[in-house]
């Protein structure tokens, strides 16, 4: 059996490396790690990352031009500013598949509600990827326009989980 914290480390390296795809069969246990999406659709861009995490998305600007941003959070999720009937709101979108969790338990108030401000660094929510909790931090200040992902449900890597308005 292969322990968590050498596949951490397998992660990590693939991360850091030009590689796409990683397989290491050991004691009869296989891994295999991919940056491709099953099926051999198009990759998505990543941005070069230095944590444990997984790979974020490219920024982009409404025009699909890339923004740019200035001191990026380690583990922060990817947003994208995007015109959305009439208001100009910025889409925080997820950048691992995993499981969407409001709250850091299940009895816990939820980290942001619709509707109210938030900062840089503000706790969004958590996606629990491998029995890992991962805190989304915002990187933009603002007000919770909408929230998209029902509590407990899947989320897709890229997929849109909050609209900030940034006024």
């Amino acid at each position: 059996m292969i322990d968590l914290e050498f596949v951490e480390r397998l992660i990590r390296a693939l991360d850091q490396s030009s590689l796409d795809t990683l397989e290491v069969d050991q004691d009869g246990t296989r891994v295999r790690l991919s940056k491709s999406p099953p099926g051999g659709g198009p990759r998505l861009p990543v941005a070069p990352s230095v944590s444990n995490a997984p790979p974020l998305p490219e920024v982009t600007g409404a025009q699909g031009a890339p923004r740019a941003s200035g001191t990026s959070r380690e583990g922060s999720p990817p947003v994208q500013e995007a015109e959305v009937e009439g208001a100009h709101l910025i889409q925080v979108t997820s950048p691992m598949v995993g499981t969407f969790y409001r709250a850091p338990t299940p009895d816990a108030p939820p980290y942001v509600e619709v509707g109210g401000r938030i900062g840089t660094g503000t706790v969004l929510c958590i996606i629990e990827a491998m029995k890992l909790m991962n805190e989304l931090e915002s990187e933009v200040e603002g007000t919770v326009a909408k929230i998209l992902v029902e509590n407990a449900q899947p989320v897709e890597y890229g997929q849109v989980l909050f609209l900030i308005d940034p006024s």
